[in-house]
């Protein structure tokens, strides 16, 4: 998510100083907050989109610093192109865009056609004059599974200061596109029937929500339920937002009321309609509102449409390693999930955390096989030891799973990460052994022959092509503020 760790440290800062107490959420536009949802200070101006208007510039900034002292980070292709040594049944890992920073990708690939979609957080010149965002999400399609890719343009070069947090996905029986992201502190949703050529115009998803964050979207296979999750007010509560007309209008519901943050980071509408959501939560009431105690990982369900939701625990951990690269809060590596359901219906949970306090994070798998209500015990893809974030998850077919997580340890360098592949054929109960498939060595400054030096952005993606092909994106880069760019790998 955009500027994830500044964002939370800075809001749960700003919530331990005045607990007990109702802030009044200052807009210039849009809707009135209601009663006792006022969070503390997310509005235009507020102390923390000044945090990330803050961060946005130390980004910008970061890239021409660089520049100026000759850092190699631009991506030379040539060199990189000739210095990987793809795993066998792989292409190689290619950038998304070798002159521009990029960071936390979305992916999406069309079950019955060779679309694939790739949007990025583009931090490049502005796509229109005046108040046109930097950063902006930045559309990339390929029509022949990932192996060209037409000019990348704007998803919508709309009036706001910044857009954030892109996330997309095909409907299964239509082929149509559906996607939102993050205008300011608002969610916005956006829909294609022409495989990305033209785009719907933005539709709320907030209601009279008065902020919102880090969306996680589900489509149902004939487009018709859409369904985003996001948290909000009060203070990082995680919300539902659903359309039951193909994203022409929304409701919204509140899951949760908790002094915890949430987070959702995927989710899955399964075939007979049941919808579902991983997230995590974490306490701020730390020194300088840092994490502590135990990070819980929820997957919440709903058998009916969105009416009424289930909250299941899948695990509980440890609040792991933090973060000391340049920019970077001490939350940046913790508390993310993935989930998948393959097509009869078998769900697959991917998440990270520590079995000690701030320790090392390793990713851990569940699956149940009865819909979410009960989930089996937790199965270890990443080595003890070594820290391990971000896992991405794909399944289809009966028990064909797919997934990916960034992990340190794969040579001689410490600290240095690579993103290690997996996959399962049963369900998740058994897993492969993994392959690295950020395989470039070199031709960027962060980049180097055992891997490279911080994860760039807090997720990335994977999806299976209609030809049943993998292919995977995520966010490398000099420090967490930068610069880095987006790389994907597929397979061939």
């Amino acid at each position: 998510m955009s500027a994830r760790a500044a964002r939370r440290t800075a809001f749960a800062a700003l919530m331990i100083g005045a607990l007990l107490l109702t802030w009044v959420l200052v807009r210039p536009t849009g809707p009135s907050p209601a009663a006792g949802d006022e969070p503390a200070g997310r509005g235009g101006g507020s102390e923390v989109e000044q945090e990330l208007s803050e961060q946005t510039g130390e980004r910008l900034e970061a890239i021409e610093e660089a520049n100026e002292q000759g850092i190699r980070w631009q991506v030379r292709t040539r060199v990189a192109a000739a210095v990987a040594a793809p795993a066998p049944g792989w292409a190689g890992e290619r950038v998304a865009d070798p002159v521009t920073d990029d960071w936390e990708p979305a992916i999406a690939a069309d079950p019955a056609a060779p679309f694939v979609y790739l949007m990025t957080t583009h931090f490049a010149d502005k796509p229109c004059p005046g108040n046109c965002p930097v950063p902006h999400i930045s559309l990339h399609v390929s029509s022949d599974g990932g192996q060209t890719w037409a000019a990348q343009r704007p998803l919508c070069a709309c009036k706001g200061s910044w857009q954030y947090d892109p996330v997309v996905e095909v409907v299964p029986n239509t082929g149509a596109v559906d996607a939102a992201y993050l205008n300011g502190f608002n969610v916005v949703f956006v829909s294609s029937t022409d495989h990305g050529a033209t785009w719907s115009a933005p539709v709320k998803t907030y209601g009279n929500v008065s902020w919102n964050d880090k969306p996680a979207l589900a489509t149902s296979d004939d487009g018709r339920d859409v369904y985003l999750s996001w948290n909000g007010p009060t203070g990082g509560d995680p919300w539902i937002a659903q359309s039951h007309d193909f994203g022409q209008t929304w409701t919204q519901l509140k899951l949760v009321d908790s002094n915890r943050y949430f987070f959702a980071y995927d989710a899955d509408v399964l075939h007979d309609g049941t919808v579902v959501f991983a997230q995590s939560d974490i306490d701020y009431s730390g020194p300088g509102g840092a994490p502590v105690g135990v990070v819980n990982h929820h997957v919440f369900i709903s058998r009916d449409a969105g009416v009424t939701w289930e909250d299941h625990v899948v695990d509980t951990v440890n609040v792991g390693e933090p973060c000391v690269s340049d920019g970077c809060g001490p939350d940046f590596y913790i508390g993310h999930d993935a989930i998948s359901a393959d097509d009869a219906g078998r769900l697959v949970v991917l998440y990270d955390g520590a079995t000690t306090d701030l320790g090392p994070q390793r990713i851990f798998a569940r699956r149940s096989t009865d819909g979410g209500r009960t989930w089996s015990a937790r199965v270890a893809l990443s080595v003890s030891g070594e820290n391990a974030t971000s896992p991405a998850v794909e399944s289809r077919g009966t028990g064909d799973v797919r997934a990916w997580y960034m992990q340190t340890g794969n040579g001689d360098e410490p600290g240095t990460w690579n993103v290690f592949y997996r996959t399962s054929t049963d369900g998740g109960a058994t897993w492969s052994a993994p392959v690295v498939i950020s395989d470039v060595t070199a031709g960027a400054a962060y980049k180097h022959p055992d891997g490279f030096d911080e994860v760039y952005g807090d997720y990335g993606e994977i999806a299976i092509t209609s030809a049943g092909k993998t292919i995977a994106t995520w966010g490398e880069g000099l420090s967490y503020t930068g610069p880095g760019g987006v790389w994907f790998n597929r397979q061939t």
